[in-house]
């Protein structure tokens, strides 16, 4: 079988690759496993930045008839002092409204992205399992999959093969330079009817025993992820039982206990990857297979949406079998993408899943610092939420607010030191701002690698 593209994976980027590359009257085949409706505990909130990409994709339609929850921004609850504070999602620029995420149940969701993506005549689909890349002369020419309904293998011969196949891709060592690194698991649960604590806000819980993320995904389903940090448990739900439930707000006690008393306990790895592809003819990495960070932020639908218009836009009207060609859009892509979203949406992820799920004291310091940044408003607020909701993701007002916070937790310690303790209220100060340095300047730096430059 010949195709000007192979897609490997129909998740989110794949499907959304497939839609696109469709439209551009290339003749696509989109790989997949089963596709069969998934069944995931993550990819289920877009943020506002992954809704305006959606309909840029014209892909708007696939958050309909799936029961969505419309979403207008975050409850953060710091338990360690029983306040929370409301966080907006930005006023779109007519000022008549604020800008809305969405989520849902991930399966339904995927259901309808492929079934946008083969509703197009240039689109087919291959039920089975990408076994290896073919290589001619150092580059790939295709692919090598195992069909569902034989034994024998399909050979996908094509100008250019997307890897798109998720977190746990089979083909990343050989397409990128970048190590997987396990930040933490997220245990998700299922509560039925829960109440919000304010209507169409997603809230994040931040206590002692570890960060916790709910959000409604249907009328009467709201999922709850928890973190936990190291190894997950022998004895999970009696260890989130005893260490979580009493850090857990009083309007969603009832549910959440049972929840992790008769419900599915799932499972998933935090994973941080930085983008560093290799630079292969013939072959492109895309969505989680090629970069990831802590799911906190819900960023990683949005992060791919934009991947795909990036793409759209480098690979419209190019030949793909001229290799020159192709990898100077993918070292084109590789950069557009920093200063457009991921940039902010990477380093964001992991500097407050760092902050939020603090053990430490100087962290801790960091942590009661950026909740009561929260709490002072105007845009205090309403710029971390621009930047999370990725309206706005500037790099620089990323940097400028985390300092901020970072100066302003130095403040607060050397006030709480009195005249009489001042030099130790400075020296703890500093401490608090080179903790804040060992957080973001490791992001940042992961951040400004290179592509890896093959020859052929």
């Amino acid at each position: 079988m010949e195709a000007e593209i192979a897609i490997i994976g129909s998740g989110i980027a794949g499907s959304a690759m497939a839609h696109v590359m469709g439209l551009q009257n290339r003749k696509v085949v989109l790989i997949e496993r089963q596709f069969s409706e998934p069944d995931r505990i993550v990819g289920e909130l877009l943020q506002p930045g992954g809704m305006t990409a959606l309909q840029e994709l014209q892909l708007e339609d696939c958050v309909e008839n799936i029961e969505a929850a419309v979403v207008h921004g975050y409850v953060v609850h710091y338990m360690r002092n029983g306040e929370s504070v409301v966080l907006t999602y930005p006023r779109k620029e007519s000022g008549d409204s604020i800008h809305t995420g969405r989520a849902f149940h991930h399966g339904r969701f995927v259901m309808n992205l492929r079934k946008a993506a083969l509703a197009n005549t240039n689109v087919y689909k291959l039920e089975g399992s990408a076994t290896q890349l073919i290589y001619e002369a150092g580059c790939v020419v295709g692919v090598s999959v195992k069909t569902k309904d034989s034994d024998s293998e399909v050979i996908i011969k094509a100008q250019l093969t997307v890897v798109a196949d998720g977190s746990f891709s089979k083909f990343r060592r050989e397409l990128s330079a970048s190590e997987q690194k396990i930040c933490s698991h997220f245990v998700g649960i299922i509560m039925e009817d829960c109440p919000q604590f304010k209507p169409n806000f997603a809230e994040v819980i931040i206590s002692e025993a570890g960060v916790i993320l709910v959000y409604k995904i249907s009328p009467h389903c709201t999922r709850a992820l928890i973190d936990i940090r190291g190894p997950i448990p022998s004895n999970l739900r009696s260890h989130i039982l005893e260490s979580f439930v009493n850090h857990v707000p009083q309007h969603i006690r009832a549910p959440f206990v049972r929840a992790v008393e008769n419900g599915r306990l799932r499972s998933m790895p935090n994973c941080f990857l930085a983008s560093q592809p290799k630079c292969i003819p013939g072959v492109i990495l895309l969505g989680d297979a090629s970069n990831q960070r802590h799911p906190l932020t819900g960023c990683g639908m949005t992060a791919a949406f934009n991947d795909v218009i990036i793409w759209r836009n480098l690979l419209q009207g190019i030949d793909l079998s001229d290799h020159s060609v192709v990898l100077s859009a993918v070292e084109k892509f590789h950069w557009e993408r920093k200063s457009n979203h991921s940039y902010v949406i990477n380093v964001l992820a992991q500097a407050l899943y760092s902050l939020f799920s603090a053990t430490e004291d100087n962290m801790k310091y960091l942590q009661e610092a950026c909740f009561n940044y929260f709490q002072l408003g105007g845009e205090c607020a309403d710029g971390p939420i621009a930047l999370l909701s990725v309206v706005t993701p500037k790099p620089l007002k990323l940097i400028g607010h985390f300092f901020t916070v970072a100066f302003y937790a130095m403040y607060n310690v050397t006030a709480s030191h009195g005249l009489w303790m001042l030099p130790l209220g400075l020296i703890r100060s500093l401490r608090v701002i080179y903790t804040a340095c060992k957080v973001i300047f490791p992001l940042m730096l992961s951040e400004t690698l290179k592509p890896i430059k093959a020859n052929y």
